[in-house]
């Protein structure tokens, strides 16, 4: 697949990422979050929407509401995984703004004023339930096609779909119902922004049905365990990704048994 990349950005600076819409990088990079996790401001005739709080950082949530302004309609969540919402509750503290977010949120500490189901509208911008990475993703598709993706699609790399709040079944289907969407730039959670996204999306399904096809082949009569899988089929892979290689391995195991392909023993899996 062809990956993007971007050169180093400004921390704590407003970004332009789409009109009315300006992004921020909190100053958490890693090999599993890149240049680090991207808040955005999303202006409305409300007020502004502020788009994943990031980590739990004081210079981003300074930054933050610097870049939102006095007046914040709201706070919407994709996703409650750490480096995602780690900053909400000082972020909630400084704008007083309602939070919006999956009525199931993964992390039970995370209690949104405005649960949200399928559907359902935050001002312009309307809630598209899109598990595979979490259970509780959401993506956020705005005026002009502009789609807020949080981590289930990004232009830098695949998404890590890691058991058992992540799920491959749920992911495949996710990414089909953004096919189905005019979606014309997608806005992620982490990296740059992504345009045209439908012929990256489509590569993302391709990956997988390939990943998912080779782990198939490499399975036999005689049990293999899940490490032995990634390390078969990643045997190049920086040792930092490695667990999340495995993760990646369960869950296509995981798909494969729900389709009755794959079999669990104790001892490692077998093909069926």
């Amino acid at each position: 697949m062809q990956f993007l990349t971007e050169p180093e950005p400004a921390r704590g600076e407003p970004l332009p990422a789409a009109p009315g819409i300006t992004r921020l990088v909190a100053p958490n990079s890693g090999v599993m979050t890149y240049r680090g996790t991207n808040t955005y401001i999303v202006d409305t005739p409300d007020g502004a929407l502020i788009v994943d709080p990031g980590p739990d950082d004081p210079d981003h949530v300074r930054a933050t509401v610097r870049a939102a302004g006095p007046r914040v309609a709201a706070i919407l969540l994709t996703h409650t995984h750490h480096d995602h919402v780690g900053a909400l509750p000082a972020l909630r503290a400084a704008t007083n703004a309602p939070v919006h977010a999956w009525h199931a949120p993964a992390d039970p500490a995370v209690v949104p004023d405005h649960p949200l189901r399928d559907g359902d509208r935050v001002g312009p911008w309307r809630a598209i339930h899109t598990p595979g990475h979490a259970t509780d993703h959401l993506c956020f598709l705005g005026p002009g096609g502009v789609l807020l993706s949080g981590d289930h699609v990004m232009g830098w790399s695949t998404s890590v779909i890691g058991p058992p709040g992540g799920d491959m079944a749920d992911y495949f289907r996710s990414l089909h119902t953004l096919l189905g969407i005019d979606g014309t730039l997608y806005l992620p959670g982490h990296g740059p922004p992504l345009a045209p996204p439908h012929p990256f999306v489509e590569a993302l399904l391709d990956h997988r049905r390939q990943r998912e096809a080779a782990i198939h082949a490499a399975l036999g009569q005689e049990p293999a365990t899940v490490r032995d899988l990634a390390a078969a089929l990643y045997p190049d892979i920086d040792g930092a990704l490695r667990r999340a290689a495995e993760r990646n391995v369960m869950a296509h195991l995981q798909k494969l048994k729900q389709e009755g392909r794959a079999a669990e023993a104790r001892d490692g899996w077998r093909a069926k």
